[in-house]
């Protein structure tokens, strides 16, 4: 598998994407059970099918332009909002940044690195693969120059609590499920879904600004635009509010990008004790 990640970060983004399309399609053909959990999530938000449709495709473009950007040479990426980071930089104050599902994430995180990191480095909260191969992989890629990761376990927690306190940026998926007694629930989509409180939590006892960041994947491989957009609203000190906020927010964007949004993502389940796959 590693050699097959080798071999595709030497690919063009426009052929990645184009085969990854292929892919996508043939996985929510081929397995009844994404398919059956693509089509509720997307019921659930009450959105039209012209509307969802571009997902099934966009899923598999976002598994096959891991290896490029993991791997491969750079890839084109515009700002719009960067802005926002250099007022909150300026201000000495550490960035929450909420990250959906939405777009190209891993490559928020990048973008970020390159054009911030060297002064304040990001620290990002990711869970491990459960292949170990990938694990492994992840761990040596992931970690770069201006780049930290933290591990979904409570010394995680503390490593990015330690980046904010010193100025410095975290970023993490807000709508991934959180491992038990980590999280609340709160509706997604009029639906009980079980929410991160971390991500308000880390900014309510920094005092950190909270910036919305994702990454636009442009077609025919021209490569992404990484948006960043405040938060329109000062979350509540009340955690199960907070999280109510946090989860409108997050319908309010991926109603505006439905076709870019990973549909697919068992935002539903109930969570594991920590530690457990």
């Amino acid at each position: 598998m590693l050699l097959a990640f080798q071999l595709l970060a030497r690919w063009p983004l426009w052929l990645l994407h184009g085969a990854g399309a292929l892919l996508g399609w043939l996985v929510f053909v081929l397995s009844p059970t994404y398919r059956r959990r693509f089509l509720d999530n997307t019921a659930q938000s009450g959105l039209s099918v012209s509307q969802w449709r571009p997902a099934v495709a966009a899923a598999g473009r976002l598994s096959l332009e891991l290896p490029r950007l993991w791997l491969g040479r750079a890839v084109p990426i515009r700002w719009q909002g960067a802005e926002l980071i250099e007022r909150a930089l300026a201000q000495g104050r550490g960035v929450v940044f909420i990250t959906p599902h939405l777009g190209c994430f891993e490559i928020t995180a990048q973008a970020y690195a390159q054009r911030f990191g060297p002064s304040h480095p990001m620290t990002a909260l990711y869970r491990p693969a459960r292949q170990p191969w990938l694990a492994k992989l992840e761990a040596r890629v992931r970690a770069r120059p201006g780049l930290l990761t933290a591990p979904t376990t409570r010394a995680g927690v503390k490593q990015m609590l330690k980046a904010l306190k010193a100025g410095h940026c975290v970023g993490l998926l807000p709508d991934q499920v959180p491992p038990l007694h980590q999280g609340l629930w709160a509706p997604f989509f009029d639906k009980p879904a079980y929410t991160m409180t971390l991500s308000t939590r880390l900014a309510q006892q920094t005092g950190a600004v909270t910036l919305l960041a994702w990454g636009e994947r442009l077609s025919w491989g021209r490569g992404y635009v990484v948006h960043v957009l405040p938060a329109p609203e000062t979350l509540s000190a009340r955690g199960d509010a907070a999280v109510v906020q946090l989860n409108r927010l997050l319908e309010t964007l991926v109603r505006q990008h439905p076709g870019q949004y990973l549909w697919g993502y068992a935002r539903y389940k109930a969570p594991r004790a920590e530690g457990t796959d």
